[in-house]
């Protein structure tokens, strides 16, 4: 089956006591039990699930390909829980651009959680190889990457782990499941910050854990997450559930729009470089075509006059939102090391780019005025 109709049909069964097409919506932080303390309807409380969760779940292991998924209250939540039930001792390997709130997790909590890192570029192989130590338990990637739209082999990463004794987990938010599924790739472990394109309007906060198989590691995490609270709320539950139904005619949308934008920026006077993976210049073009099935809907670039010239742009886009998220129905535009604020690797002169629904003509009008007034 296609992906667009399995974005649409996953969990979407008309509701057994009305007949109703959408799907209910269950607000309850609690369900009726038996007097021996017995689940008659399978629900307790909210924090330990709720049938709006359980059918978001189902649809986002249908279109992860993955044996099941669990549902969190924002992708940090979703990266942490998945992180910290690794046995302490472990080492774990993360992409040196991976997103900066990852980093913080490893280098704030890693050593109350006896767990060791080290920072790898992922895209480079040889390096992860020399990386690997016997008590490395988790690779730990993106494809495309935050911010820098890094490439990575996501199959010979995953091959490199499981050689080695580890798992492979991949942040797939940038590519989304319509036009990259890791696990179909080999990987163990996908998480998305739902936040973005599978709930597509600015309008939700959620995260999501996809795995390959539900075993002892994937039943600890859900432990964590009932345990430590970070469950999604059954409205944004139904919200994203909601975005997933249209994911893919989004993303044609957002993909048409980027590739035009990335070929007017590449062939500007003013711009240094673009990191856009459907460029043929990008170093990782070969194997983004190999592994996606389009080139999404984010880039970034590097002004040639730095920092000072890249935030002067920002602040000249008229249709563009200065606004920090991305995956969203407007376009969106962020000098992206102030928005990491001070410990932020990433180029003071790169800026971050979410492109949108408009019309791609419009958005590059608002960046030509932007870029060529002094």
């Amino acid at each position: 089956m296609h992906f667009e109709t399995t974005a649409i049909h996953a969990a979407n069964h008309p509701d057994e006591a009305t007949g109703a097409i959408a799907p209910p919506l269950h607000l309850s932080t609690t369900y009726e039990r038996t007097a021996d303390g017995g689940m008659p309807h399978g629900f307790a409380y909210v924090r330990d699930g709720n049938p709006t969760q359980s059918r978001l779940e189902e649809a986002l292991a249908a279109i992860d390909a993955a044996e099941s998924a669990l549902v969190f209250a924002s992708g940090m939540a979703a990266a942490s829980a998945a992180l910290q039930v690794l046995p302490a001792g472990s080492h774990v390997l993360i992409a040196d651009d991976s997103y900066y709130g990852v980093r913080n997790v490893a280098e704030q909590f890693f050593g109350q959680w006896q767990l060791a890192v080290d920072f790898v570029a992922m895209h480079d192989l040889d390096a992860v190889r020399r990386a690997i130590q016997p008590e490395t338990k988790l690779l730990w990637t993106e494809s495309p990457s935050n911010p820098l739209l890094r490439i990575c082999d996501l199959r010979a990463l995953a091959d490199v782990a499981h050689e080695h004794g580890a798992m492979l987990a991949v942040d797939g938010t940038f590519a989304s499941p319509a036009l990259q599924r890791p696990i179909e790739l080999g990987a163990d472990l996908v998480l998305h910050s739902t936040t973005k394109y599978l709930g597509g309007h600015s309008d939700v906060q959620g995260g999501s854990l996809a795995f390959r198989r539900r075993d002892a590691y994937a039943e600890r995490v859900e432990h964590v997450r009932q345990v430590i609270g970070g469950v999604a709320s059954p409205f944004n539950s139904w919200l994203v559930l909601r975005g997933i139904r249209t994911l893919s005619a989004r993303m044609r949308v957002h993909c048409q729009n980027a590739r035009a934008i990335a070929a007017f920026l590449e062939a500007h006077p003013r711009v240094e470089v673009v990191h856009y993976p459907g460029l043929a210049s990008h170093p990782g073009h070969e194997i983004a075509k190999r592994q996606m099935s389009e080139f999404g809907g984010m880039l970034s670039f590097g002004m040639k006059g730095g920092r000072e010239e890249a935030i002067a742009v920002v602040e000249r886009v008229k249709l563009f939102t200065r606004a920090t998220s991305l995956g969203a129905i407007e376009s969106l535009l962020e000098h992206r090391a102030s928005s990491e604020g001070p410990g932020s690797r990433t180029p003071q002169n790169l800026l971050r780019m979410s492109v949108g629904l408009e019309h791609p003509d419009d958005l590059i009008a608002d960046l030509e005025q932007a870029l060529n007034r002094h």
